[in-house]
């Protein structure tokens, strides 16, 4: 993987938190600096950590599945971004209260956050030149969605739901055809 596909991928994970940023920024009365911060840094964190838990999780068995870790990382990747672009249609809107508390925002973070999960996990069978850079990748998926949420949150309280289910759709396709290349590339239809 490289730093491209990298901000792409975390461009893609961040899209649901996103989505719930959105929704509570409509929910908020006021906005301020620390309430986008607040969103941020629970969504942010979150998804910066799933990642690298399944990443760890991935690497204890990756030697064994090395034959078809591509199909693994594809199957994956394919699976939440479907997931994802069928929720970008589903017409019910999400209920998202305004508090901004730990119990609120811990149960909003790890929600959106098991997608990453997965994705670290395919990280195990993914080659990255240097292997250090696999962290890069974590930092910037962490820091990526804290900035996309934090603005998520103004937008939101501002505009509404209005992009939500478009938001949705591009974070799912893109990570489909992230899963294809990484298919293809361990088929050796590509390089």
């Amino acid at each position: 993987m490289n730093i491209i596909e990298i901000i792409l991928l975390a461009i893609s994970l961040s899209m649901d938190a996103f989505a719930v940023a959105l929704c509570k920024g409509l929910a908020l009365k006021k906005i301020d600096l620390k309430s986008c911060a607040i969103v941020g840094l629970w969504f942010g964190a979150f998804q910066g950590l799933m990642p690298l838990l399944g990443y760890l999780l991935g690497s204890t068995f990756a030697d064994k599945i090395n034959s078809i870790d591509h199909w693994i990382a594809f199957v994956l990747l394919a699976l939440i971004g479907g997931n994802m672009i069928k929720e970008s249609f589903d017409k019910d809107e999400e209920n998202v209260n305004c508090s901004l508390g730990a119990k609120a925002m811990l149960v909003m973070a790890i929600a959106t956050s098991i997608d990453a999960l997965a994705v670290g996990v395919s990280f195990a069978f993914t080659d990255f030149e240097p292997d250090w850079f696999v962290y890069i990748a974590f930092t910037l998926i962490g820091i990526i969605t804290f900035s996309l949420s934090s603005i998520g949150v103004k937008i939101g309280n501002i505009f509404g739901t209005k992009y939500k289910s478009k938001a949705e759709f591009a974070g799912g396709l893109i990570l489909i055809l992230l899963g294809l290349k990484i298919l293809l590339e361990g088929l050796g239809v590509i390089k």
